[in-house]
């Protein structure tokens, strides 16, 4: 119950609060650097108005926000586009042969969605003072300092200096050259695939209830390997834009996994009542699951569907990407993967080791592992679904 407790302190949506900009990089023509920028509407109002609610920009903008007038948004920008520029300009920049870029912005803004939320167009025009071979890009929008958010992260495709390709940058790595190499570009995603699922508390109580309810090691790997396969289908079909399914359906399904998942261990449990030790010491020598095994594979398969989507929104992914992201996104989801593998890897050969010895210990390790976890999800799925 104290682990309970414990978590129902943590928000609800359990990544914290991040924000992701995203940034597309050609060149229109020699000394010349295009930048298309998106970033969140609210996040770019507060910023730029510099935390100061008697600003104009702030006044306007926010009720522009919070009425969800998409014209007056972009008016309030307009109004105020001096302000926004130079703070936009001032976290991210181009350089070339070490020297700064010039920033001119090319055309009004815009405002475009992503899952629901509105982000702010705004395309610079960087003129460099001579050809380059090669450009740097740095991006230190919405820092952590501004006390706003808890890490941003900036998506970056480009297509300058002969090269194309991706990258990401955020507060570690705030900036990066056309020069990298495919494996430090790749390395990037790599890390935010693992950071990611190491920071999201929900998908890590998720892989728990899974530990907990496996008796041998044949069982988790099972499950292990088919929720990667699930979460993996529905990360490639949003990363080429052929799935779209709103945060608000799936943050709340995600929350529910976690309760199904572990109460299924719970309700085993209860089924066997005295004879519930037996779980923790049956099956050891066999290798074939019974129906109650497949069927739990199955419940792990949908759920996992759901997940992959989860890891999608991570990254904002709502429409088709270029095939040089998506092998980046390929990279993000082994990130995933070995951090997974790493987590069942440390904490299995304990819990079954645990039943082996002390089969009454590791009932109640496990059947509390699976209340903690359960309660949790549940808490976690009324809170999203009243939007708490």
């Amino acid at each position: 119950m104290a682990v309970a407790v414990l978590l129902s302190a943590m928000p609800a949506l359990a990544h914290g609060f991040s924000s992701t900009v995203y940034a597309d990089l050609s060149s229109p023509g020699t000394g010349h650097v295009q930048a298309r920028l998106e970033l969140e509407y609210d996040l770019l109002v507060v910023s730029a108005a510099d935390y100061e609610k008697d600003d104009p920009l702030f006044q306007t903008g926010n009720a522009a926000f919070e009425a969800g007038d998409t014209p007056e948004q972009k008016a309030a920008l307009d109004a105020h586009a001096n302000s926004v520029v130079a703070y936009v300009t001032k976290h991210f920049g181009v350089t070339a042969q070490g020297r700064a870029c010039t920033p001119v912005r090319d055309g009004g803004f815009g405002i475009v969605r992503r899952e629901g939320v509105p982000y702010a167009v705004v395309v610079l025009d960087y003129r460099c003072a001579e050809p380059a071979e090669a450009h740097e890009v740095r991006s230190g929008v919405f820092p952590d300092s501004e006390g706003y958010v808890r890490g941003t992260k900036t998506i970056v495709t480009y297509d300058l200096d002969l090269r194309s390709g991706s990258t990401a940058l955020d507060t570690q790595h705030p900036s990066f050259s056309t020069r990298q190499s495919w494996t430090e570009r790749f390395w990037e995603f790599f890390r935010l695939g693992a950071e990611h699922l190491l920071t999201g508390l929900d998908h890590i109580l998720f892989l728990l209830a899974l530990i907990a309810g496996s008796r041998r090691l044949r069982e988790i790997v099972l499950a292990a390997t088919t929720f990667t396969l699930a979460h993996s289908v529905t990360f490639i079909l949003a990363a080429l834009g052929l799935v779209q399914v709103p945060a608000s359906f799936v943050e709340p399904v995600i929350a529910l996994s976690i309760a199904v998942v572990a109460g299924w261990h719970l309700w085993r449990l209860w089924r066997r009542r005295s004879h519930a030790t037996d779980l923790e010491t049956a099956g050891h020598g066999h290798l074939s699951l019974d129906r109650a095994g497949w069927t739990r594979l199955a419940v792990v398969f949908c759920f996992g569907l759901v997940h992959g989507l989860g890891f999608a929104s991570a990254l904002g992914i709502e429409q088709a990407w270029s095939w040089r992201l998506l092998w980046s996104l390929l990279v993000f989801n082994v990130g995933i993967e070995v951090v997974q593998l790493s987590i069942i890897a440390a904490v299995f050969p304990l819990l079954a080791l645990l039943r082996r010895r002390r089969p009454v210990a590791g009932l109640w390790a496990t059947g509390a592992t699976a209340a903690g976890v359960s309660v949790m999800g549940l808490v976690w799925f009324v809170q999203r679904v009243l939007g708490l």
